[in-house]
């Protein structure tokens, strides 16, 4: 399932009674933009994986989600200052299924936060056949899918 919707959206929220993305979410604003990619998430499950999986998905997704970016806008700027000036947030997230079966999806969702206050949700399912078939770089994968739907 593929949505971009505003974070009320994904609180739950039908796609009708949220809101539109926001007026200056254009190519040319994000393209040129700062990003600060912030501490990513893990929601679900986190007992898939042990406590130093755990911090190497994390590393991953605040490195790759960064890159994911980057490859969709070369001319962006990522940084690790928060407190930089017109930068867009960033919070990548992964949803972890119940159990590993064929049947279960997991969930990955980036989180913006233009300055002016709005925000945008980028959310994607994935089945446990996509996590098989790129393994180490499943989570480069997924935010790449993510970053290519922006506009």
């Amino acid at each position: 399932m593929k949505t971009l919707l505003p974070l009320t959206a994904a609180l739950g929220l039908t796609a009708a009674s949220a809101q539109a993305a926001p007026s200056n979410w254009t190519g040319a604003r994000l393209a040129a933009a700062t990003y600060v990619i912030l501490d990513p998430v893990i929601e679900g499950n986190q007992n898939l994986v042990s406590a130093e999986q755990r911090a190497s998905i994390l590393a991953a997704m605040k490195r790759d989600s960064g890159g994911a970016i980057k490859r969709r806008y070369p001319r962006a700027t990522i940084t690790d200052n928060a407190a930089a000036p017109g930068a867009i947030q960033v919070r990548p997230v992964f949803v972890a299924p119940r159990s590993l079966v064929p049947w279960n999806k997991l969930g990955a969702r980036l989180e913006f936060r233009v300055p002016e206050g709005q925000n945008v949700v980028l959310n994607e399912s994935f089945g446990i056949s996509v996590l098989l078939r790129y393994r180490a770089e499943f989570v480069n994968y997924m935010y790449d899918q993510l970053a290519q739907r922006l506009p």
